[in-house]
């Protein structure tokens, strides 16, 4: 069975990313598709410090929390990166991350969920350029929710229609993709 990891790239306390990944995972719920929850607040990824850069490591790292970070990620066949926009840009913890590994994300199509002031969209734009480097194959649709307006309420995500019939659209581009 294919298998989507639904990347959570924020770990600030109050984050509206944990009910827009839940969101996702919902909504995929009905398909004929396994979705994970890769949530970056349960890896505790460290700062990229090995002495080997990740794409000549081979998938094989000495620190333990990147190789458990590395068996989650390999263990998909394509990704929703959930992504906020802090400062025009991608969250550092997420990027982070996502140097800490190669071979695992190399090649996999992704797709991406965005949301800040602007709907998060100029960190899609700089997730586009990072994941061209590794041949990652770059769904075109993308959902941006914004967060200064109608898709948050009172702090709390409210999706509309058009946000659900928006993500079921990038779900199967991304699942034909993936397949």
């Amino acid at each position: 069975m294919t298998t989507i990891g639904v990347f959570l790239g924020s770990v600030r306390s109050g984050r509206i990313g944990e009910s827009v990944a839940s969101w996702v995972i919902e909504a995929a719920g009905e398909r004929d598709v396994q979705y994970r929850l890769l949530d970056l607040a349960d890896f505790n990824v460290p700062h990229l410090v090995a002495e080997t850069v990740s794409g000549a490591a081979n998938k094989q790292y000495d620190d333990p929390v990147v190789a458990r970070w590395s068996e989650a990620v390999d263990a998909c066949d394509g990704y929703v990166f959930v992504t906020p926009e802090y400062n025009h840009s991608v969250p550092g913890t997420m990027k982070n991350a996502f140097d800490s590994l190669y071979g695992e994300w190399a090649g996999k199509p992704v797709a991406f969920v965005s949301y800040g002031g602007e709907g998060g969209v100029r960190a899609v734009e700089h997730w586009r350029q990072i994941v061209a480097n590794l041949s990652m194959v770059d769904i075109r649709n993308q959902v941006a929710l914004h967060i200064f307006g109608d898709d948050v309420e009172g702090g709390s995500f409210a999706p509309r229609e058009r946000q659900h019939a928006a993500l079921l659209r990038l779900l199967s581009d991304l699942e034909e993709a993936a397949s």
